[in-house]
């Protein structure tokens, strides 16, 4: 396995344009997916845990309430690698399945507690 040249990165993230590239670390890239609720978001975490586990590459993540943001990059090579816009293909086929759903918010629901 080795890091993605510069051209090479720039066809493949072309063709993952809800992810942004950022030199830090030799490279990597990021993207925040927002759900209906926490369950989703959840739900949508589960199903990426088992592809990453499958493929042995894991992203570095963080869930609030019903937003998952997700870092990929690869630590062997110091940067990104095929591995990495192959999961984030993966995450995007599988967010796919999420958008149909509504996004909801708890603005004028009585049975929801408001800070005062």
């Amino acid at each position: 396995m080795k890091k993605l040249d510069s051209q090479t990165l720039a066809a493949q993230l072309m063709q993952r344009p809800g992810w942004r590239f950022d030199a830090n670390r030799g490279g990597l890239i990021t993207r925040e997916f927002v759900f209906a609720d926490f369950t989703e978001a959840f739900g949508f975490m589960t199903q990426v845990a088992l592809l990453a586990e499958k493929r042995n590459h894991h992203p570095e993540w963080s869930n609030i309430y019903n937003r998952v943001a997700i870092t990929l990059t690869t630590h062997d090579v110091k940067g990104l690698s095929s591995k990495d816009m192959a999961l984030a293909r993966l995450i995007d086929q599988a967010f796919s399945r999420f958008q149909s759903t509504p996004v909801l918010t708890c603005e004028g629901r009585d049975d929801v507690a408001t800070p005062d």
